[in-house]
């Protein structure tokens, strides 16, 4: 007989599998589960959730993934099928093989399929293009953890993320100059996606969750990309992306809340994905936050084994008149007629000008 235990975090019995790989479905919503492990997640950092492999298995968690990937379009995978032609053969029996192979234990994702994407100055960003299957199964995975690592990421990273977008990054920069942060820590990562380590990666999503058929999908789902790396184009690969990084994030969090008087914080940041930008105070006597937010930027990244680019990384000064990058955008401080002063903002690529103000 399969034991039961009590699942506080999703309010539903949770079901351990039988030799035979049956399984009994939670009658739970897909959308109350996702509320449910956010809110047990946020409310204990410590937990570790267990008993979440039937969520990904469920037939409504991998059609609700068929169809946000249906929605996202995308080119098909190396096996070249497409949603047409998953939909003229039946897309209940797509799902329901999928599902098969998941109870089962017998899915292994495909290799995906390479594209390069030119970049500035005739470089190539490498596109992965997993075949539909494996993006419905990421999706699936993806719905039942995004809630739990959600609830431990932090105020500042905006990228890929429920209810943020680039242009909060962007307006929040924008705010930060005006409020007379402009010494800036504009940092760049060397080929991130491409450096991330399993085995840390693993091990971060492990302090979370303790489901070992979880955590076994996942290690497929990475070792299809090769030794290290999470591929761009994968559904699940920004969620994963955040929380390589997380770490960071919560460092700069306690170095804005230890520099805090009341309101006012001498030290902001912004990342989306794997741009980085660090806002610090421009009065004189901050000159040591400076140095020691850059001392444990090096430090976080040293031990994620992530490199920054010293190349491409600087430390820019908007009261001398220089200017950084952000997200697509030129950022530098000017003063309007009225002597008040503007964090101005230009897209590299457009003529348009927009300025933010106090």
């Amino acid at each position: 007989m399969s034991a039961e235990r009590r699942d506080p975090a999703a309010g539903n019995d949770c079901v351990e599998m039988e030799g035979r790989g049956e399984m009994i479905k939670a009658p739970i919503d897909l959308q109350d589960l996702r509320r449910r492990l956010y809110v047990k997640a946020k409310a204990e950092p410590s937990w570790r959730f267990w008993g979440i492999y039937v969520h990904v298995c469920k037939v409504e968690t991998l059609r609700e993934a068929y169809a946000l990937a249906k929605a996202n379009n995308g080119a098909p995978g190396i096996d070249g099928m497409t949603f047409e032609a998953i939909e003229g053969q039946g897309t209940e029996s797509f799902l329901e093989q999928i599902r098969n192979e998941l109870i089962q234990r017998t899915y292994r994702p495909m290799k995906a399929r390479q594209r390069e994407i030119p970049k500035d100055g005739g470089k190539v960003r490498v596109l992965s293009i997993p075949a539909i299957r494996d993006r419905v199964v990421q999706g699936a995975l993806k719905l039942i953890m995004e809630p739990i690592l959600e609830a431990d990421f932090q105020p500042g990273s905006y990228g890929y993320r429920p209810k943020r977008t680039a242009h909060d990054a962007i307006r929040l920069v924008a705010k930060s100059i005006v409020r007379e942060k402009t010494r800036i820590i504009d940092l760049d990562l060397r080929a991130y996606f491409d450096n991330v380590r399993h085995d840390l990666l693993l091990a971060k999503v492990a302090q979370r969750v303790s489901d070992a058929e979880v955590l076994h999908l996942l290690k497929l789902m990475l070792k299809a990309t090769g030794k290290q790396g999470v591929p761009q184009g994968g559904v699940i690969s920004p969620l994963l992306s955040n929380l390589y990084l997380n770490e960071v994030d919560k460092m700069l969090e306690r170095a804005k809340e230890s520099t805090r008087q009341g309101q006012y914080a001498y030290v902001e940041y912004a990342r989306y994905a794997d741009d980085l930008v660090v806002l610090i105070d421009a009065y004189k006597r901050h000159d040591w936050l400076l140095t020691a937010v850059m001392k444990r930027l090096r430090e976080e990244f040293a031990k994620l084994k992530v490199e920054i680019n010293e190349a491409k990384s600087r430390i820019v000064d908007l009261g001398r008149g220089e200017s950084f990058g952000f997200l697509g955008f030129d950022f530098r401080r000017t003063r309007s007629r009225r002597g008040v002063w503007r964090a101005q903002y230009t897209p590299k690529l457009k003529s348009e000008r927009r300025c933010c103000a106090s």
